[in-house]
């Protein structure tokens, strides 16, 4: 039999990385209902007419499709081969798939909102947690399959959002301990600015996904790639002359109300809001704005966020997100305006693990392990553990009598702080000997004392 693999860009989550990964979630989590989200699921598929078209071309060819069931039928079958030939040529075909693994959980949530907008009492802030899918090449920090931690706003257009979102934003990775990201905002509304400036707007798209590839690709790249799309030399150029702005915030916006003129000011007017209420809000938040910012999806409007890892971590973006004032519309519901950010928890975690901000009890499963010496000790120790249970201390018998020294490898390996020993002088006496493995502290108590013990 062939030794069993994973598909790649998927991976196994041991306990010790579940843990740390709770830590991360559970932050997260709770920062979110701070400010008033509530939580939503949707099913890890759509159907393939729901996620089509709204991430760009590039992403549309990302998206996991799922084949339809039946297609062994021996009657079908030259109607199948037809159908895989649409589908080798790009295109998509009922016959083959009408389903799709989720692409991310903003266009689920987006149809969510639009199917129970009635219902709803809005605006409706809703958080997500759950996995995502994506047909990408796997590399560090980049998976097939992973997690998405997103909040959301719907029907509302204030910039209150983008200002708590900010909040969010500090507040998380603060708690994390990533003192040292950056968070950077940029404005669709500038880049739409701009390909109305070179007498092309209907270019916004093109330009904003080259844009978007910079960091990647670099300029030489993003050049070509324009031309590519059609964008003339001197069109080409003027990007360029946009790309290399420089600065202050309070200067990149100079540089752009003197570059963009009329068609500019409501986007450095939409900036210079943001900077001003965060300088009051959250002073501390590390909040730059970078023009090279685009976000190729095209459902964006407004502000934009990413969120970069500390440069000393190689790993770059670990959030983003930005406002979006027609999704509902691309299912038949307008005028809901939303805006939301999302948390890459896979990147997190890995400058997490390289920058070793895990706290020390974040693997701590089990806070006591009892021994088992015997079936009368063990009855005892059993139930001593019940009423530490009951008390909510994570508690746990070895399953079976084994030589101390298996049993004091099993509490390090599943690193458990404390044991106790009840043997037969600790049974005669109804005490036992709690032992702190941290620090090889031991002392004895009465079973009634172990139970008042503080375990912290």
């Amino acid at each position: 039999m062939a030794k069993p693999t994973l598909p790649q860009g998927t991976r196994d989550f041991g306990p010790e990385t579940v843990q740390k990964r709770n830590y991360i979630l559970n932050t997260i989590r709770k920062v979110f209902e701070l400010y008033g989200f509530q939580p939503l699921e949707t099913p890890a598929m759509e159907n393939l007419e729901t996620l089509m078209g709204k991430y760009g071309e590039e992403g549309d060819k990302l998206i996991f499709r799922i084949l339809n069931n039946g297609l062994d039928n021996p009657a079908k079958r030259q109607q199948v081969r037809e159908d895989f030939e649409l589908v080798l040529e790009g295109k998509n075909t009922r016959g083959i798939t009408e389903r799709a693994l989720k692409y991310d959980l903003t266009i689920p949530f987006a149809r969510y909102v639009a199917i129970n907008h009635q219902q709803l009492a809005l605006p409706f802030k809703r958080y997500q947690i759950q996995p995502v899918w994506r047909a990408d090449r796997p590399q560090k920090g980049r998976y097939r399959e992973f997690y998405q931690c997103d909040a959301d706003v719907a029907g509302s257009a204030a910039s209150l959002n983008e200002i708590e979102f900010i909040c969010i934003y500090h507040q998380v990775f603060t708690r994390l301990g990533m003192k040292d990201y950056t968070l950077k905002i940029n404005s669709r509304k500038i880049l739409a600015a701009l390909a109305e400036k070179l007498g092309d707007a209907d270019k916004l798209t093109d330009i904003a996904v080259a844009i978007d590839k910079l960091d990647k690709i670099g300029l030489a790249k993003v050049r070509e790639e324009l031309t590519d799309k059609g964008l003339a030399d001197s069109q080409v150029e003027d990007i360029a002359g946009y790309l290399s702005i420089e600065g202050t915030n309070e200067e990149k916006l100079s540089q752009l109300e003197l570059l963009l003129g009329e068609p500019g000011k409501e986007g450095v007017a939409g900036l210079r809001l943001i900077l001003e209420k965060i300088g009051l809000a959250q002073p501390e938040a590390a909040v730059q704005i970078d023009l090279t910012l685009a976000r190729g999806l095209n459902y964006y409007t407004g502000i934009i966020f990413e969120a970069k890892a500390p440069e000393s971590v190689k790993i770059g973006s670990i959030g983003g997100g930005g406002r979006y004032d027609d999704l509902t519309g691309l299912f038949g519901v307008p005028g809901i305006p939303g805006a939301g950010i999302s948390f890459g928890v896979d990147r997190i975690y890995d400058v997490m693990e390289e920058l070793q901000l895990f706290p020390p009890t974040v693997n701590v499963s089990t806070q006591v392990l009892f021994f088992n010496l015997g079936e009368e000790e063990s009855a005892a120790a059993f139930a001593c553990m019940q009423q530490l249970r009951e008390k909510g201390i994570r508690s746990e018998l070895f399953h079976e009598p084994q030589k101390f020294d298996k049993q004091f490898k099993y509490a390090e390996k599943k690193h458990i702080p404390y044991i106790v020993i009840i043997g037969k002088d600790e049974l005669d006496q109804q005490n036992c000997k709690l032992k702190d493995l941290r620090n090889g502290n031991q002392q004895t108590l009465s079973w009634s004392k172990l139970i008042d013990f503080d375990f912290a």
